[in-house]
Order: C-alpha cells, then structure tokens, then sequence
C-alpha cells in the first residue's frame, strides 16, 4: 500500500519540484512574434500585387508551416518546459504532438527544398518558366512538400513510439531507429541537394549577368557605329525629295480609290530620283529578337532577383538553427556511450523553434517590399 502511494505521488512530487517561469515567458512571446509576423507575410503576398510571384507562393507555404507550428506544437512544448520537461499530459496527446513536430519540421525544410528546386529551374530553364502565377510544375511542388512530410511523420501516428518500458512522464521519440529514419529524411537528405542546387542557380545567374554584360558592350559598341555613320551623312536639305503618296501609303482593302493614287496637282517624274544617291548604313551588326515575348520571358527582372538574394539568408538561417538539433538529436538515440544534457537539448530545441520567428524579419530586413508592406499594415493598426 505504502509503494502504491509513493508511486501516485510521485508524479504531484516532481511537478512540485520546480516551474521554470522564464521558459513560459519566452514561450509566449515567441509564439506571439511567430503568429503576428508569419500571418503578415501571408497577408503582404495575399494582397500585395508586387509580391504576387512563384517564389513569394512558397514562402507563405513555409510561413503556413511555421503558424501550424506556433498554433499547434509551442503551446504543449512551452507548457512542458515550464513544468521543467515534466509531461503531464497523456501518452496519445505526446504522440500527437510528436506527429506535429516532425511533419511540421519537416515541411519546412521541404518547402526550403522546394524553393531551391524551383529557383534552379527559373534560371538555367527560363523559357517556359511561369513566373507570375502557379503552374502545374510548382502546384506538384507545394503539393509534394506537405504529402512527403506527412509520410515522414506518419509512423508515429500508427504506433511506434509505445516501445516497452516508455516513461510517461516523459514526451519524446521513443524509438532509436525512427529517430535516425526522420533525421536522415527530413534534414541529412534534403540539405545538401538544397545547397547543391543554390550554388548550380548562382553560378547559373553569374553566366546569365555576363552574357547581360556582354550584350549590353555589344550594342554600346554597335550604337557607337551608327553615331559615326550618321555624323558622315549629308545635311537634310541635300536629300531628295519625299517619295510618291502611292508608295509612302500603306495598301488599302480597296486599292482602286481615288486617295491611293498620287493628285494630279502634283506630277511626279521618275527622273528626279533616277540618278539620286542616298548614302546608306549597314544594320548587320545589330541583331535582334525575332520573338521580343519569348525574351522577355527568359529575362530575370530585379523583384526576382531580389527574392534570389533573400533565400540565401532563410537557407542559411534555418541550418544555423536546426543543425544542432539535428546533430545531438541523432547522436543521442545511436551513441549508447554518448551523454547529451537534457539543458543542452532543451536549448538546441528552443534554438529551432525560434527559426520560426526569423523569417519575417529576413523578409523584413532584406526585401524592401515586404518592408513597406508591414511599414503601411503596422502604420494602419496604430493609427
């Protein structure tokens, strides 16, 4: 009787130990900022016409998955570190919270990866490259970033965290081998092809920027030729006369109305143009587009070059906050011998979750519409 008692009162003893009040204050503001800014961004793309393009579609993709995960996994996350990694709450509610935590993870480095892939196509393949709207290549591509990381994270859904012996004071991912199968797919995989794709679309914008640079030489050096032919013109006045009303006139639907042939008032005669000489200039250094739509397709304007700059950044972001996380997290569940802190991993996974609020202020700092956009909402709501 007496272990019965000590076993039910353990669990009100170790909730009794300590509340970590810090962590709840930091918790809900960070579930504050990452509402508030991830929800102006969907907003600024949503009603924006400038920030209307593909790679902005994405971004509220990732900025949907960071909302999921302030809404959905930080307030029980918050609620446990405040309870000083004490769960509380029932075996089924973690595993779902689990399940939430990785898909959503997981979606955002999918999307990330996403991002890159549809980058490298705009690049190095720019002329059937929809930029202004969603074609079917990217709707696949949204569409696959959130069925792949629901895949990823569905084992837990179906029962493979109640190993034998699971604390249930406790909410983590129970399974060593899962844990290994959900890093290698959802950050050891994608990472790399994402990094390998960005430097392939640099280098693929710097052969673009040079070929720019040299057609824009060509045709300064072409234009200077002309400048040249045309100073070795004669004057206007030694120029013959305007031709015939019959040839300047584009032909008509009925060419035998009177106002297409020349008035008799003034005659014409063939002999004042038979042994004029009009000194000509040869335009056969200067080559143009036959098909101006189809370059101006495969032209990078400056918005999406800006939006190429800003990537770089989230990318570089998000590892500088999840690769920790995903280094201990792998470390810890293969290395029997391997002693990780529980303060250490709760850092690095806070370190994560505060990804989420780095976003919008990338955006903000790096992008000046997305500037100017939270600038006027923010200016709306506190006037």
């Amino acid at each position: 009787m007496a272990a019965n008692m000590s076993t039910a009162t353990e669990p009100a003893a170790r909730e009794a130990e300590g509340r970590n009040l810090p962590a709840l204050v930091f918790g809900v503001l960070l579930i504050v900022v990452i509402i508030c800014g991830n929800m102006l961004v969907c907003l600024s793309v949503l009603t924006e016409k400038a920030l209307k393009t593909t790679t902005n579609y994405f971004i509220v993709s990732l900025a949907v998955a960071d909302l999921m995960l302030a809404v959905l996994v930080l307030p029980l996350f918050v609620y446990s570190e405040y309870l000083d990694g004490v769960w509380m709450l029932s075996t089924t509610i973690c595993d779902g919270l689990m399940t939430m935590d990785v898909m959503l993870c997981t979606a955002s480095i999918f999307n990330l990866c996403a991002i890159s892939i549809d980058r490298f196509i705009a690049v190095l393949i720019p002329l059937n490259y929809n930029r202004k709207h969603v074609d079917l290549r990217q709707a696949v591509l949204l569409s696959a970033t959130w069925i792949l990381a629901l895949a990823v994270a569905s084992p837990v859904m179906f029962g493979i965290n109640n190993v034998p012996g699971r604390d249930p004071s406790e909410c983590k991912l129970e399974n060593d081998d899962y844990v290994l199968y959900s890093s290698v797919c959802s950050f050891f995989i994608p990472c790399p092809i994402m990094l390998m794709l960005y430097c392939g679309m640099f280098r693929g914008l710097r052969r673009w920027e040079d070929a720019r640079k040299a057609k824009l030489r060509n045709s300064i050096q072409a234009c200077r030729k002309l400048q040249e032919a045309a100073a070795s013109l004669p004057p206007l006045a030694s120029l013959p006369p305007p031709l015939p009303p019959i040839i300047e006139r584009e032909p008509t639907n009925t060419p035998y109305e009177a106002s297409a042939f020349p008035s008799p008032d003034r005659p014409y005669s063939s002999s004042e143009f038979k042994n004029a000489h009009v000194p000509t200039v040869s335009f056969a250094e200067i080559k143009f587009n036959p098909d101006p739509h189809r370059r101006k397709r495969a032209k990078i304007n400056s918005r999406e070059r800006k939006a190429m700059q800003v990537l770089p950044v989230v990318v570089g972001a998000f590892l500088f906050c999840w690769t920790p996380f995903f280094v201990l997290h792998t470390m810890r569940a293969r290395c029997l011998h391997c002693h990780v802190p529980p303060a250490l991993m709760s850092v690095v996974t806070w370190l994560g979750y505060v990804n989420s609020a780095l976003n919008p202020v990338i955006y903000t700092v790096f992008n000046t519409e997305f500037r100017n956009f939270f600038k006027k909402f923010l200016h709306r709501c506190c006037s």
